[in-house]
């Protein structure tokens, strides 16, 4: 696994930065192309509705979540 790098995005006009294995933001790229949406707007997305004081722990959660919710509807089939 790779290893953490801080990163410095702009959300909503303000800059910030997430510390993010190169893994998860390939997957985040992923999962936004996927939504017809971009990488910042997905971030966005997450910061907006997240419940977790940290952004960088919430973009983990989130991707892991997409795939949790993907293997579940594998299942189901």
């Amino acid at each position: 696994m790779s290893p953490i790098l801080k990163r410095s995005i702009v959300i909503a006009g303000h800059k910030t930065s997430v510390s993010v294995q190169d893994e998860f933001l390939a997957s985040l790229k992923e999962i936004a192309g996927e939504r017809g949406m971009s990488v910042g707007a997905m971030i966005g997305a997450i910061d907006g509705g997240r419940k977790h004081a940290n952004l960088s722990s919430a973009i983990r959660l989130f991707v892991l979540d997409v795939y949790h919710d993907q293997i579940a509807i594998w299942g189901r089939h």
